[in-house]
């Protein structure tokens, strides 16, 4: 069996190559049926918003199902601002990792996200937290929290670009 570092760091990194492909199927698989993913807003320069219920986000998906809607609507073309699909590179670092109480794991990466679209080369950048838990000889996420850390969003930000 693997390290657990090397483990999840190797999990983490075809997560974003399945996204770099576009391969959504795979991607999706990742993720456990209730999976949240947050991605939230700046309230002030340094204060974010902590509960998707009560304040703004970016970005929110109680479970796996919003991201299977925007998945839907990326391959029927539903989705006009996403027409066509950027070309995304993620890079994920300084992967630290904490055990929980329930037997799953708190991991904590820096990322980053070069993307083109129109011939225009833009970038997105910050910090993820996810909520592992293994499953079989792998991982699944069980949230996804993103902190986005750009000042200017100069496209629609979307899933992928995280």
């Amino acid at each position: 069996m693997q390290p657990l570092q090397h483990s999840i760091e190797q999990f983490l990194y075809r997560k974003a190559e399945l996204c770099d492909t576009q391969d959504w199927d795979a991607y999706l698989d990742l993720f456990e049926e209730d999976s949240e993913f947050h991605v939230p807003q700046w309230d002030s320069e340094h204060v974010y918003t902590t509960d998707p219920k009560r304040g703004m986000s970016l970005i929110y998906y109680a479970n796996r199902s919003g991201l299977e809607d925007r998945v839907y609507r990326l391959r029927t073309g539903k989705s006009a601002a996403s027409t066509p699909l950027p070309r995304t590179m993620h890079q994920v670092s300084n992967v630290r990792i904490a055990p929980l109480d329930d037997g799953a794991y708190e991991v904590k990466a820096n990322w980053a996200t070069f993307y083109s679209r129109h011939g225009v080369a833009e970038h997105f950048f910050g910090r993820a937290t996810y909520r592992l838990h293994a499953a079989g000889d792998g991982w699944k996420i069980a949230r996804k929290h993103v902190l986005l850390l750009n000042d200017r969003i100069n496209a629609v930000l979307d899933f992928y670009h995280l």
